[in-house]
């Protein structure tokens, strides 16, 4: 029996294509299976972009930090279990999301047009941090070009140095025996007298180490606050230039051209921490820097206190990179039957192991730092820029062949920094693209240059000699509470309103059926304790607001009045999207407020044959393609 079929689709999500004007969007493949909005090429340029999204500079410079200062060794209680009660849940809830609609971050809120503003701030945010975080891959950048030379400029007290300036500490005053008598003296006269200090009486004077004076004289040239902004540093101009040129240019064919790349830039930074630890584990004082970070003996006593446990929830929330838009906007490019659970569980502890690994090589060799200037550890770690240009390139230049290992750590500092604002970038072209897909189907690299450009010029406000400041200022406000903001709305939107149990079967349709001992423990997380935990992260952190600050710099009121502003600006979408969204709706004022908290008609999978019959009503989105030619299959009985 031979049967004629006239179907659109040749196979899943992929049409046969008569359209003379042959424009084709860079995202977009013949082996697709959603051949309008692209596919990524491979499920490892998918894992690995999210890999070097969620894996980035806080990981090198913050979590080792926090990891000693909270009890060592037992910090990594409260931070496994922060992974596992807060941080994987929203991460599998977001790459579940993108994926099932294949929408970026403010479109895949037709589950929800409410909260559509939801969407718009992470965007919002994404561009703020996208901003300054490409300053501190420019900084990056400087450091690693300052690094081509026999002597690093940072390893003395050169020319551009004060008085106090020194490599090693400088006896003030001390107590000394003279003639039987103790006496206290300057130690110019102790000295002269070819007497001794007695042990644990010597008073320092206070002085720098010749990298803190380079960071602040020579790298950013820093003004005394935020009010005086001075001239813009033209060498960090430059480097800011080139990384938004290298941003450019990887992106300018979207996931199929990025993909590639994070084979390197998301990889080879383990090769350097590898290197890192072999060489920091050999040097002397090694093991107390180690110590010094796991602990000796890890203070269990800690984990009474609610700051360590804050300080956890905190460093696990935004190392994930969740409630940015970013793992959304990734995840869209997923076919529609990956299996997003799996990928969830291996960036997140990917990430954890990768903190704690570079713990490991960062610590060995401040270790060998404290060891050389005769300081306790903790007066060489510090956390933050402090500790990844000024305490380890200080660490570094006292190493044999220095200019190697300083070179090593910068290029690892920028392919940190690339591969997030690769994803971060891709979020707001996402966004771009979405709402304006025929354009971005025929202007994507226009559009990505003009989106890298426009960045460029907001940023050269973070490059004068004031500039440091206001990286600062849009790291203390926008990477705050606008991210706690959204993602308490997020899972509270989703789970509450659109229902979890629904949130599952749209899970189920592309992982396939699980039994219920299965989704427990998500269950668990989505409706009570995840939700729980990010009100609870939100009020302490309102509650223990202090006024931004630099170092021993305070803002000037007007600074922090900015930094509101910032915030503000980031949030106040969510009001305005869902007042406009009620104004737009029919019926009384009850019916308006249940109809936006209605999916949308076209809400589901993006691809008609992945709808099923749960999704069989849905009005398809997308504009059908003029001079499609169906085909004719036949099939013999």
């Amino acid at each position: 029996m031979g049967m004629l079929s006239l179907p659109g689709f040749l196979s899943c999500g992929k049409k046969k294509d008569f359209n003379l004007s042959n424009e084709k969007d860079a995202h977009a493949s013949g082996n697709d299976e959603n051949s309008e909005r692209g596919n990524w090429s491979n499920k490892a340029d998918y894992l690995l972009s999210m890999v070097g999204y969620a894996v980035g500079l806080g990981n090198v410079w913050r979590f080792p930090y926090l990891t000693y200062q909270n009890g060592g060794g037992a910090f990594l209680i409260p931070y496994s279990l922060m992974l596992a009660l807060a941080g994987l849940p929203l991460f599998f809830m977001e790459c579940s999301l993108g994926q099932f609609a294949s929408l970026g971050p403010i479109s895949i809120w037709r589950i929800l047009p409410l909260f559509q503003g939801v969407g718009i701030t992470m965007v919002v945010i994404s561009t703020f941090v996208a901003i300054y975080y490409n300053v501190i891959i420019a900084y990056a950048l400087y450091y690693l070009f300052a690094s081509f030379q026999k002597v690093l400029p940072w390893s003395d007290c050169f020319s551009w140095a004060d008085e106090f300036c020194s490599k090693t500490r400088i006896v003030s005053d001390c107590y000394a025996i003279l003639d039987g008598e103790t006496i206290h003296a300057n130690y110019s006269y102790i000295t002269s007298n070819n007497l001794t200090c007695i042990n644990g009486t010597a008073n320092y004077k206070p002085v720098q180490f010749p990298s803190e004076q380079y960071w602040n004289k020579v790298a950013l040239q820093r003004s005394s606050g935020l009010e005086e902004t001075g001239d813009i540093v033209w060498y960090l101009a430059l480097c800011l230039l080139l990384s938004w040129m290298i941003v450019g240019a990887v992106l300018f064919k979207g996931i199929k051209s990025s993909g590639k790349v994070v084979y390197f830039t998301a990889l080879f930074p383990y090769v350097i921490l590898l290197i890192l630890l072999v060489r920091g584990a050999t040097l002397e004082g090694a093991l107390d820097g180690i110590e010094y970070y796991i602990g000796r003996q890890s203070n269990i006593t800690k984990l009474m206190e609610a700051e360590v446990w804050k300080d956890a929830a905190t460093q696990i929330f935004y190392s994930l990179s969740v409630a940015w838009g970013g793992l959304v906007a990734l995840s869209s490019y997923n076919k529609f039957h990956n299996n997003c659970y799996s990928d969830a569980i291996f960036v997140c502890v990917t990430n954890c192991v990768t903190s704690i690994f570079a713990g490991f090589a960062i610590f060995s060799i401040l270790g060998h730092m404290a060891f050389v200037s005769e300081r306790p550890v903790s007066e060489v770690v510090d956390s933050g820029f402090d500790l990844a240009f000024v305490a380890y390139p200080e660490a570094l230049s006292r190493l044999p062949v220095s200019p190697l290992w300083s070179f090593l750590f910068f290029f690892m500092l920028l392919l940190l920094g690339l591969d997030s604002q690769f994803a971060t970038i891709e979020t707001i072209t996402t966004t771009i693209q979405d709402i304006y897909p025929e354009v971005m189907k025929k202007l994507r690299v226009p559009v990505t240059l003009g989106v890298c450009i426009l960045l460029f010029f907001l940023g050269l406000i973070c490059v004068t000699q004031a500039g440091i400041y206001w990286v600062n200022l849009i790291d203390h406000f926008c990477a705050g509470w606008g991210i706690l903001i959204a993602a308490v709305l997020e899972i509270t939107g989703i789970v509450y309103i659109y229902g979890g149990n629904r949130f599952i079967e749209d899970i189920e349709m592309m992982i396939g059926k699980k039994s219920c001992l299965f989704w427990l423990w998500w269950r668990i997380c989505w409706f009570f304790v995840t939700p729980v935990l990010l009100m609870a992260i939100l009020v302490w952190s309102l509650i223990t607001f202090s006024p931004p600050s630099y170092g021993s710099v305070k803002y000037p009121t007007w600074g922090t009045a900015v930094g509101w502003c910032m915030i503000i600006f980031c949030v106040v979408w969510i009001p305005i999207v869902g007042i406009i969204k009620i104004a737009k709706a029919k019926g009384n004022i009850c019916q308006r407020i249940r109809s936006c908290c209605r999916p949308t008609a076209n809400w589901g999978p993006y691809l008609e044959c992945n709808r099923g019959e749960r999704y069989s009503h849905v009005v398809d989105h997308r504009k059908e393609k003029a001079h499609e030619i169906p085909t004719v299959s036949a099939f013999v009985y």
